[in-house]
């Protein structure tokens, strides 16, 4: 027995570094601060309802919006009315609907919806 307890190999008892723990405490926090996300996304849906609202009357839209295509604005362009809709370089946009001439309805990635002319956008 003495020999056998002479060649038995000890385990070191294996502490977290400093470091460790503090980047353990962080993601803790990530985790614990989930429900600060859903909060805002209850505040974008609901500004997207409005703003999905604001659409129907302002275009008398009764159809169910449905996306036909997706596009990339060429170029920044300001508004000069609320129907329209401004645009940034490289912005993508979803379209709505194809109206007579050179005028489309199309929707931000913030839900806002507007006029947008053909010339603007780049088509994949």
């Amino acid at each position: 027995r003495g020999k056998d307890e002479k060649y038995k190999v000890r385990m070191p008892k294996l502490r977290m570094a400093k470091e460790y723990k503090d980047k353990r405490k962080s993601i803790d926090d990530v985790e614990r601060n989930i429900f600060k996300f859903k909060k805002s996304s209850e505040e974008k849906s609901k500004k997207m309802d409005k703003e999905e609202k604001f659409f129907r009357e302002t275009f008398m839209y009764q159809k169910e919006i449905r996306v036909l295509a997706r596009a990339t604005a060429a170029r920044s362009v300001r508004s000069g009315r609320r129907a329209d809709l401004p645009l940034t370089a490289g912005e993508q946009l979803d379209v709505i609907e194809a109206m007579q001439g050179h005028a489309l309805i199309c929707r931000n990635a913030q839900g806002r919806y507007g006029y947008v002319l053909v010339e603007h956008l780049n088509f994949r």
